[in-house]
């Protein structure tokens, strides 16, 4: 029993690191609805305490606007020796083409209290900049009522209103209970936090999309094999030593967006910045398995400027649009160079003023390299599908109906569909072919037709939704 006990401690230790600074107290944790709320082991009564002294816990943030509130032991310090500027890593539980970014925030506590209540500063992640983020953004979610699950409305503070939807695969009440969540309010509560416009494709299947923030995000990169306080150097694409989400203090700044610069951090607060549901994985939710702060070591460099681009739509249906990007030092934006931009299709160009015009559809990829910096480029895709003027009139869609793959050539299949008759138009609203009980993901030929645009109907009557198809 001794020698096993013995045993036990030893690989506890080995994975941890002796001497590391990780989580050493949850001070607060606010979620938003979600799937994961009120259950084990990721959004209960306990699932605050996982995160607390190693990287392998179990918490989820639920929705835009769900956070939590930690500390270290220790200050964590801004320190000149850490690997490429970073001071701590946060990580989470990201899948390959599935980030769900959290935007983090920092506070120092000047008034040395102990508690806090100080300034929270923002860490300007690569998304802050651009014209699609919304800051002080504020959501209300309303309870349904009940203690299964049923669809949480919200709605924010510029008039858009939704759902964070229920699924049959977590049957309990997705707003947070007060059993386990004393401090939300019963009926209703509002959050308010950053909001960005991460790229969210689940149209397309039978793979969904959430993709990767390019830097300054939780639980947006995969982890790595290497010892957790050796951090990532997120200006690369490639996942490096520890992986996760590391970050840099410096990256702080102000309700105002004025750089603000801090020596050390005593508490740091993270906050899913997406409100978007993921289709089959239900909505965009941030999770955290635990963060630890960074070891210097001077010896070990890289890479400290990336080239940013804002994501396209996943579809286009526009002839020309204005393309956003970024260059980067360390994080920090700085003056933008000439750029080079290629294409992957003859019928789109991007000018000097990053115009992107198109004259053709089908799937797309822009890139923009530094001309003399090989390593200085990134990449945006998209599927170009203009807007369409039919003989039908306006035509209605529905949420959880989608076509792939889309474009298509020979076949193409219709998930979300049972037992329904589908009718198959050209754009002057003649019927091409019918098909009788079509039945989810059952494949549709179309060899014979000619390419181009068209619109298939599910169902009869004036109600019955619409897809737009493109036929290479």
């Amino acid at each position: 029993m001794i020698r096993e006990g013995t045993i036990w401690i030893i690989l506890i230790l080995g994975t941890l690191n002796l001497g590391a600074q990780y989580i050493s107290e949850v001070l607060e944790y606010t979620p938003a609805p979600g799937q994961y709320i009120n259950s084990t082991p990721w959004g209960d009564g306990e699932s605050a305490s996982s995160i607390v002294g190693g990287v392998n816990g179990t918490l989820c943030l639920g929705a835009f606007g769900g956070s939590v509130v930690f500390a270290f032991a220790n200050p964590v310090e801004n320190h000149p020796d850490n690997p490429f500027g970073m001071d701590f890593t946060i990580f989470g539980n990201p899948l390959p083409d599935w980030s769900e970014p959290g935007v983090v925030w920092v506070m120092k506590d000047e008034n040395e209290n102990g508690e806090a209540d100080d300034t929270w500063y923002q860490l300007a992640g690569s998304d802050y900049y651009f014209s699609s983020t919304l800051h002080n953004y504020q959501v209300s979610y309303t309870n349904p009522g009940g203690t299964e699950a049923m669809d949480v409305a919200w709605r924010d503070h510029l008039g858009n209103q939704g759902f964070i939807k229920a699924n049959s695969i977590h049957s309990q009440t997705y707003y947070p209970l007060p059993v386990f969540f004393p401090n939300v309010p019963e009926e209703k509560y509002e959050l308010t936090g950053t909001l960005i416009k991460g790229a969210v494709d689940v149209d397309h299947p039978p793979v969904n999309v959430s993709l990767l923030r390019a830097f300054g995000y939780a639980d947006n990169q995969l982890r790595g094999s290497g010892p957790p306080t050796v951090p990532d150097n997120p200006y690369t694409p490639e996942v490096e030593h520890s992986g996760g989400d590391a970050f840099d203090i410096g990256w702080a700044v102000d309700a105002d967006g004025n750089v603000v610069e801090l020596d050390q951090i005593h508490f740091l607060k993270v906050q899913n910045g997406l409100l978007h549901q993921g289709g089959w994985l239900g909505e965009v939710s941030t999770e955290i398995t635990g963060a630890v702060d960074v070891a210097p070591d001077p010896q070990l460099s890289g890479i400290l400027d990336m080239l940013v681009i804002k994501d396209l739509p996943v579809e286009l249906d526009t002839v020309a649009c204005q393309l956003e990007l970024f260059l980067f030092h360390k994080g920090k934006p700085v003056s933008l160079p000439d750029i080079s931009w290629t294409s992957s299709e003859p019928w789109a160009e991007v000018d000097e003023n990053h115009l992107l015009t198109v004259n053709g559809t089908g799937a797309l990829t822009l890139t923009a390299n530094v001309p003399g910096s090989p390593l200085l480029q990134a990449s945006v895709s998209t599927l170009v599908i203009p807007a369409v003027t039919t003989a039908l009139g306006t035509l209605r869609t529905l949420a959880g109906i989608s076509i792939y793959p889309n474009p298509a050539r020979d076949a193409f299949f219709i998930s979300g569909v049972e037992k329904k008759d589908l009718t198959l138009h050209d754009l002057t609203g003649k019927v091409i072919r019918r098909v009788k009980d079509y039945r989810a993901d059952s494949e549709i030929q179309i060899p014979d037709l000619p390419p181009g645009i068209y619109l298939i109907r599910i169902g009869d009557g004036p109600s019955a939704p619409w897809l737009k198809l493109l036929k290479h």
